[in-house]
């Protein structure tokens, strides 16, 4: 009997919190078949836009857009400023994919099923740069709110990896390499664009928490003190160890949308305010960057 949350007439497995199964492996090999019938095989590059970002949507010249929760076993994000769409379309001239939000782990499912749109897409397109954008919280002293952070590395303090499970071969590697998860090309590429159009970019190390709570003040002093990481957020980490799984060229992208070297109170509603003050830097960033990457 068909379960009445899944058309697909089996449990549902984004909710629950697995390895890599057999499973999971026919639920990706099914999006990326649902994608092919969707979408028009070509962009070279994916853009994950995150928290209040995705107003860079705006600047694509849209061709295609499918719900998330059309897409068999992803379902829609539950947060607030993750529209929860795929896009197909131009910057420029330049094809690119975009996913506008994403799935978390603090909605309560695994970093698997967090991944799983992310893995079709690069089973089923030739996506060689998949550039990664969170919204994040300040760490190191000299950023203000509404920096760019290049990342140059990232801490999982997740403690969870979606590549825990059954290997599948012909998706990368049983022991990844993770000495360079986020491409020091890319991110000399990325330095010299902005530097072209005049935007300041910070580079620093991305922390990974797993949340929804943000974090404590003891928290704060430890993650900047004795991990030594610029900024921190609750997504990201998943995606990019996947991405690199796959052999893809990772770009991360933080904006600091709030600092927590200030004591005060932390809400979603000022990160998202915070991140339409950005936008437009990022929209600027992208625009001049991704022709660069086709």
């Amino acid at each position: 009997m068909r379960d009445k949350n899944n058309q697909w007439g089996r449990t549902n497995h984004v909710m629950r919190h697995e390895p890599v199964t057999d499973l999971y492996i026919h639920e990706v090999k099914e999006v990326a078949e649902f994608l092919e019938q969707r979408f028009v095989r070509g962009p070279r590059v994916l853009v994950i836009a995150g928290s209040g970002l995705g107003g860079f949507v705006r600047s694509v010249k849209v061709d295609t857009t499918v719900s998330y929760a059309e897409i068999p076993h992803v379902g829609a994000s539950t947060v607030a400023g993750h529209a929860g769409v795929v896009v197909q379309g131009k910057v420029g001239k330049s094809d690119i994919f975009l996913f506008n939000g994403r799935r978390h782990l603090y909605e309560g499912i695994s970093p698997q099923a967090a991944t799983l749109l992310l893995r079709a897409m690069l089973v089923a397109f030739p996506i060689q740069t998949v550039i990664i954008s969170n919204a994040a919280g300040g760490l190191n002293p000299t950023f203000t709110v509404g920096d760019l952070m290049l990342i140059s590395d990232h801490i999982n303090w997740m403690f969870r990896n979606p590549l825990i499970g059954r290997n599948v071969d012909e998706w990368g590697p049983r022991f990844p390499d993770a000495s360079e998860l986020y491409s020091r090309e890319l991110r000399s590429l990325a330095k010299e664009v902005a530097l072209e159009i005049g935007l300041l970019l910070r580079e620093g190390v991305y922390l990974g928490g797993l949340g929804p709570s943000y974090e404590t003040r003891s928290e704060v002093t430890m993650l900047r003190s004795v991990f030594g990481a610029d900024a921190v957020g609750m997504s990201t980490v998943p995606e990019t160890l996947v991405a690199n799984h796959m052999g893809r060229r990772v770009l991360g992208i933080s904006f600091i949308s709030n600092l927590l070297t200030v004591p005060a109170v932390t809400t979603h509603e000022e990160v998202m305010e915070n991140a339409r003050l950005v936008e437009s830097k990022f929209t600027r960033l992208l625009s001049a960057l991704v022709p660069r990457l086709s």
